[in-house]
């Protein structure tokens, strides 16, 4: 196609209707009666081990909490107290949604409160996609959809577009867009895909999908591939249930992967897998809790970082709670799962640690995580788990 290559690799110090912005599902759950505790007090966890240089890695709640990313409810002023309730958990991102949008004054002052009152590099996320899905679209203005998008507009004329809105975006403090989305899907406008999608055409659906995360990344926001291994072929809303998919992994290839491996080749920093059970790898999880779709995107080259959809939604928190969805999905390959609620962060972050304490989760893996998470802020992930880390990186093209 003629396209350049891309930058080299920045070493950084690191979804509906649509986005993956889950409904939250907790709240129907009852509250155990509380039991008085006959528990024995806990001797104190081991120091931190000590690396091959000397190194001591944070403590392992810091690193935990930095695989989380989660929205802020009803939250339009740092003064909130859910604010302090998050950033004292540690977490590595916040996701910016429609209820903590008032003025784009307001959005900016709330972000730049959210960067000052952490004390580090955080990663400030949205689902800003162009139609019907739309954080800001009251402060930036509205955009046709994908759909529309392409076909009336030449793949330049969008990565402008996207350039556009990446610039106001980034004016924000939005350092992240889980965004654009590459499923293929022919079907009704208003289905779970529908006319998020650019073309039910694998090569017309990454051409577009890549000048859209170009447009992103010239501006200084960093772009998300979603939804990995491809959300196109279902029909049921994720919100709701668990789909599955029969599809084997070769018409994979030859269909739904195409825009992916496209945007893996250019460089994505980010890839954002969906709440789809598949037949190719674990038919009883969702791709954003197997091992098996996470490896996959690995073999694919991707070495950035991958993100779950809102584990949120029904597809998992009918079956998982938050604290469990997190240890299935860090395990399985994530390096951040993402919730809208921040109320859940504690209890994630806990069991994050918890699991790594027991030897259900590998330090070695969380540690990853953390570390590709910490460089997508923009943070030394050596000063978090001893190593440098280096993410994919786009650049503009130049022809």
């Amino acid at each position: 196609m003629g396209r350049t290559a891309w930058g080299a690799g920045l070493v950084l110090a690191l979804v509906i209707a649509g986005v993956g912005i889950g409904v939250v599902l907790s709240a129907s759950r009852p509250m155990a009666t509380a039991v008085p505790s006959t528990r024995q007090p806990v001797a104190a966890p081991a120091p931190a081990p000590v690396d091959a240089d000397g190194c001591v890695p944070a403590p392992l709640e810091q690193r935990a909490a930095r695989a989380l990313v989660v929205g802020l409810p009803g939250v339009t002023a740092s003064s909130e107290p859910i604010v302090a309730e998050v950033l004292d958990v540690g977490v590595g991102g916040v996701l910016i949604t429609d209820p903590n949008v008032v003025s784009s004054a307001q959005v900016g002052q709330l972000v730049s409160d959210l960067q000052a009152l952490a004390g580090r590099p955080l990663v400030v996320s949205t689902g800003e996609e162009s139609g019907r899905v739309s954080t800001f679209s009251d402060v930036v203005g509205a955009l046709p959809s994908a759909r529309a998008l392409a076909a009336r507009s030449t793949p330049a004329q969008v990565e402008q577009v996207a350039r556009d809105l990446g610039s106001k975006l980034a004016a924000l403090g939005i350092d992240l867009d889980l965004a654009p989305v590459v499923d293929l899907d022919a079907g009704p406008a208003g289905g779970p895909i529908g006319d998020r999608s650019f073309s039910p055409d694998p090569a017309t659906a990454a051409d577009y999908g890549l000048a859209w995360a170009r447009g992103l990344s010239s501006a200084g926001v960093q772009p998300t591939a979603k939804h990995f291994p491809g959300h196109g072929r279902v029909s049921d809303d994720t919100h709701l249930g668990l789909p599955f998919v029969e599809a084997t992994v070769d018409e994979l290839r030859s269909s739904d992967l195409v825009p992916f491996v496209e945007l893996i080749d250019a460089g994505v920093p980010v890839v954002m897998l969906d709440h789809i059970a598949y037949a190719a790898f674990d038919p009883d999880l969702p791709a954003s809790l197997s091992p098996r779709a996470y490896q996959l995107l690995r073999e694919l080259g991707f070495d950035g970082v991958a993100i779950t959809d809102s584990v949120g939604m029904g597809a998992v928190n009918l079956r998982w709670s938050f604290p469990e969805a997190a240890v299935l999905a860090v395990a399985a390959g994530a390096d951040a799962v993402l919730t809208t609620d921040g109320t859940q962060a504690l209890g994630m972050r806990d069991a994050l640690v918890d699991a790594v304490r027991s030897g259900r989760l590998p330090e070695a893996r969380l540690d990853e995580a953390a570390g590709r998470m910490a460089a997508l802020a923009g943070d030394d992930p050596t000063a978090l788990v001893c190593r440098a880390v280096e993410l994919p990186t786009l650049a503009t093209a130049t022809g």
